[in-house]
């Protein structure tokens, strides 16, 4: 028995975007048939949401309960998302112990597509999880302040911090050898960018070198952003910072997981 050897295909970019679209739809169609892959992303911001609402939101906001969901719905559908985007590197790591990826390597696709297909499949998820929890939060009396153009920027806004993010799910998907090591690894990362972030309580509120990593992290900034668009308020200064966030996942992450991709057809 030989290992097969699989000859680089050199695909055009625009090529390479109908081979990720193409297989964007195949993650799309396991999603419809397997709807249980949706039940975390739907339980675990309704979870969190009742959770600090109602057990943790008396003594936190003093009472307030409309200020309260304020403050936090805008910031649990970051952390949502973000949390979300753990569920493509267990589903990646899954799939490479099917032949799926060796399947792909003999066809003439581009090497990048079916990456990028997973995780632009993974907007579904995205999108199911914040109908869910912004429904609940409709329900437990929160109102958008601004109006439908500011919420729908706030959506589409939310789905690029996803995607971008999800590229670090994505590579240590393609690094370790089970999908349970996914999820251990990436609770350990997000736990600490969640709860050291102002989205359950002010920044003013945390020790004073806690302030400082708040104010950088990436879930805090996007949080201020989300209820800029949300509230009202200040919207370009977290913005910005958020955006650079992205762009850095998105540089440093992507052609890191396409390495590893690589490397596992060796």
């Amino acid at each position: 028995m030989t290992t097969p050897t699989y000859a680089p295909v050199r695909v055009s970019p625009m090529h390479a975007v109908r081979h990720s679209l193409a297989l964007a739809g195949r993650g799309v169609t396991k999603l419809r048939k397997t709807p249980v892959q949706l039940v975390d992303v739907i339980l675990t911001p309704v979870v969190f949401l009742l959770m600090f609402a109602y057990l943790f939101g008396g003594a936190i906001a003093g009472g307030d309960l409309d200020g309260y969901l304020r403050a936090i719905v805008p910031g649990i559908m970051v952390m949502t998302v973000f949390q979300a985007s753990v569920g493509i590197g267990v589903s990646l790591n899954a799939d490479t112990g099917t032949g799926v990826f060796d399947r792909f390597r003999s066809m003439p696709v581009a090497r990048s597509a079916p990456l990028i297909g997973a995780v632009l499949a993974d907007l579904v998820r995205y999108a199911v999880s914040l109908a869910v929890l912004l429904g609940l939060a409709l329900v437990m009396g929160y109102r958008i302040q601004t109006g439908p153009v500011a919420a729908l920027a706030g959506v589409g806004l939310l789905l690029a911090f996803g995607l971008s993010f999800a590229w670090l799910s994505v590579y240590i998907g393609m690094l370790v050898k089970t999908p349970g090591s996914v999820t251990g690894l990436m609770t350990i990362l997000i736990l600490p960018l969640t709860f050291a972030s102002n989205v359950f309580v002010p920044t003013r509120t945390m020790p004073g070198w806690l302030q400082v990593w708040s104010q950088v992290n990436p879930v805090s900034l996007m949080s201020d952003a989300m209820r800029g668009l949300l509230n009202g308020g200040a919207v370009v200064g977290p913005l910005l910072g958020a955006l650079a966030w992205m762009a850095v996942a998105v540089a440093v992450f992507f052609p890191l997981a396409m390495r590893a991709y690589r490397k596992s057809a060796a």
